[in-house]
């Protein structure tokens, strides 16, 4: 039997279980989902959920389930979603499996310029979730870019340990930025603030959803149509630029779709970390690591994550609940450090 034989069966071996893989995630999305529904302070049976969902339901489960949890579990998947694929592009753009836009620091700069529209415009027209995935967009690129510039070396080019060290840094002045600000602020942004800040889903309206698929539904599909870029990136730079792949341009494009979907799921989905480092380590194992297979696993492992976090928070502490961004640190600071274990 041929080798080229042999490569085209274990190709074809992976790609099934990919398949069976992403399928499996799939329906833990939807099974987690319909849970989320009937989770909550007020409890709706799987019965009361299908009547409200038929138009059979009473005027309370309606707004129960339509008005708040609906679009909250579904801002859950979106921002999920987008944080994976985030987190995939820059651990593949900087070969380096650190990368998250969290702990580069891009979402607190996504997430300055929210707080400080949010609080100069809270009561103003123009305090719109349509133009706030803009806004939160041009503090990431610039954050983006002071990172870029920081890490990168004329003769060495960018150097991956540089780079995660320059995010804390600009990720940590950025957050005294936030508290001095902060201080300033009557008491209803400030709590407001604080709330955000510990990672709480405030987005729960169709207006946010709206503000954030468009988005969505534009930059993972462009990613998934460079995922081939990134393959041939991985290699190395030289070898790329050997392969007749326009690097820096190729590399500026997913930089720049990277940072727009970070900046639009913090401008819904608030200070959430760790969602760009799980989701796309949790692909990796399950599916390898060729990029047109990769991206929509992280993206469903990524949204599976986020859903499963918020109905957990939901749940737990009845009738309380706690930031999202809490449960999914829980899980996510502990990855962190093993990851950072095994690093070399």
């Amino acid at each position: 039997m041929s080798t080229v034989t042999l490569i085209s069966k274990s190709e074809q071996r992976r790609t099934r279980r990919a398949i069976i893989v992403m399928t499996i995630m799939g329906a833990l999305i939807i099974t987690a989902f319909v849970i989320s529904m009937n989770t909550g302070f007020i409890k709706l049976t799987p019965l009361d959920v299908f009547k409200t969902l038929f138009g059979y339901g009473t005027a309370k489960q309606e707004l129960i389930l339509f008005d708040f949890r609906l679009p909250r579990i579904v801002i859950s998947v979106l921002i999920g979603a987008g944080f994976a694929v985030s987190g995939c592009v820059m651990q593949g753009l900087f070969r380096n499996p650190l990368a998250d836009p969290g702990l580069l620091g891009i979402n607190a700069g996504a997430g300055l310029m929210v707080i400080l529209y949010i609080s100069f415009f809270r009561d103003n027209q123009m305090a719109s979730p349509f133009f706030m995935p803009m806004l939160a967009f041009g503090g990431a690129a610039l954050t983006a870019l002071l990172i870029y510039t920081l890490s990168y070396k004329r003769y060495h080019g960018l150097l991956p340990t540089r780079m995660i060290l320059v995010g804390v840094a600009v990720q940590a002045g950025i957050s005294a930025l936030v508290i001095v600000l902060s201080l300033a602020l009557d008491p209803n942004d400030f709590q407001f603030v604080q709330i955000w800040l510990a990672g709480n889903i405030w987005g729960t309206n169709w207006k946010f959803v709206l503000a954030a698929l468009p988005w969505i539904l534009l930059l993972i599909p462009y990613v998934m149509y460079k995922s081939r870029s990134m393959n041939i990136l991985n290699l190395g730079e030289q070898m790329a630029t050997g392969l007749g792949s326009p690097v820096e341009k190729d590399r500026m494009k997913l930089l720049a779709a990277a940072v727009g979907l970070a900046a639009t799921c913090v401008a819904v989905g608030g200070g959430i970390s760790f969602v760009g480092l799980i989701g796309p380590h949790l692909a990796r194992r399950l599916v390898g690591p060729t990029h047109q297979i990769l991206v929509p696993a992280s993206a469903l492992a990524g949204a599976l994550l986020v859903i499963v976090s918020d109905t957990l928070a939901r749940w737990a502490f009845q009738p309380s609940e706690i930031p999202t961004g809490i449960v999914i640190a829980v899980i996510g600071a502990p990855y962190f450090l093993y990851l950072l274990s095994r690093s070399k």
